[in-house]
């Protein structure tokens, strides 16, 4: 495997990564949030982030916080 080759599948693996990370601790971050207010709403295409921001003024700070730390 060539270096550019390896470097590529690293830098990969390590933005996926991070961006697991951002996605987990947002989710935790909200959980209650969204059992709240968006318990009906199904994963895919941003629908529950979208719906979380909806009710920002009803939401934890801890989860405002996440959602403003989430990549834009």
């Amino acid at each position: 495997m060539s270096k550019l080759n390896f470097a590529a599948i690293a830098f990969a693996v390590m933005f996926s990564g991070a961006a697991l990370a951002q996605s987990t601790d947002t989710r935790g971050a909200c959980k209650a949030d969204y059992d709240k207010f968006c318990a009906g709403i199904a994963p895919g295409k941003g629908q529950i982030v979208a719906c979380l921001k909806s009710k920002r003024d009803q939401l934890s700070d801890t989860c405002k916080k996440a959602l403003d730390s989430r990549k834009k």
